[in-house]
């Protein structure tokens, strides 16, 4: 009796680079039981979405106009989550990834076999009274929940203004919410069971209160999925790794972000031991993209 290939819906967060962004889904397509589904961000989705090809790919029409440390990044994430959850297929995992992510090793959909009931997520568990929990106790004001590349824009240093008077004891913009669960951080991205993503689409669906707290907080897509979960029966299944190879910037500018790879770090990309990696971009360096999207 042949055995069941496990079936896998992948999640695209994409926002440029079409034709870098095929590359990728051209490597998941590779497994006939994968299905990918494509968010593009609402400010380039004309430009992108007749540039988009490929097999058993859904480019969704649900736009969501992307903002970096916003909730409209929870928010086409979850467009993902209802498309695939909502598409009469029944998926043994979902995996949530960028369009900036390569494959940079084989095997997963074996590897996954092996581990069908795993959550592949990054969640820590935070200290609420900690000072790290300006993250979702100050109610942050949109306009610094946006990225600004220099260090010295007023809107970065009022942010770090806030941060520093909270740390002081000092909220002048509290959250008026109240969170019954603990607080779980790390990296966006996971690889889940399907059950566990109908769980989540549920459970937002049915408790506006979870959304409404993380409306206003900042980078609340490093916390919203992760608090979920970690806070559900699921808890015991999860494996903190969510299957990523991802360096981030050495610089005041850019250490809180993923740093672009390169062929300089191919070596430790492979050493790595991961699935995937990000973030690649065929403006900065299209030979490593040739390289992995030619071997996985």
């Amino acid at each position: 009796m042949l055995k069941k290939k496990i079936r896998i819906a992948y999640l695209l967060l994409a926002h440029k680079n079409p034709e870098q962004l095929n590359k990728f889904t051209e490597q998941l397509s590779m497994d006939k039981f994968a299905d990918i589904y494509v968010h593009i961000d609402k400010k380039n989705y004309v430009k992108m979405s007749s540039e988009i090809d490929g097999k058993n790919i859904t480019i969704l029409k649900e736009r969501v106009d992307i903002s970096w440390g916003d909730i409209s990044l929870v928010d086409a994430a979850m467009c993902l989550l209802r498309e695939a959850v909502n598409s009469g297929r029944k998926y043994d995992f979902v995996c949530l990834r960028s369009g900036q992510d390569l494959l940079v090793r084989s095997g997963l959909a074996d590897y996954l076999e092996l581990n069908r009931h795993k959550l592949f997520m990054n969640a820590w568990k935070m200290d609420g009274s900690g000072s790290g929990a300006y993250f979702w106790r100050i109610k942050w004001p949109r306009f610094t929940r946006r990225q600004y590349d220099s260090a010295f824009h007023p809107f970065r240093i009022f942010r770090s203004a806030l941060i520093r008077l909270y740390k002081l004891g000092i909220n002048f913009f509290p959250n008026p919410k109240k969170m019954q669960m603990d607080i779980y951080r790390g990296s966006q991205w996971f690889c889940v069971p399907g059950y566990a993503a109908e769980y989540i689409v549920n459970f937002v669906a049915n408790n506006v209160w979870y959304y409404e707290f993380f409306k206003d907080s900042l980078a609340p897509d490093e916390y919203f999925f992760q608090t979920l979960l970690m806070n559900s029966e699921y808890v015991k299944d999860n494996v903190c790794n969510n299957l990523t190879y991802i360096r981030f910037g050495q610089t005041k500018k850019d250490n809180n972000h993923a740093a672009t790879l390169t062929m300089a770090d191919v070596p430790e990309i492979e050493q790595s031991n991961k699935f995937f990696a990000r973030k690649f971009d065929r403006a900065v360096d299209s030979e490593v993209i040739e390289y992995f999207a030619g071997r996985c």
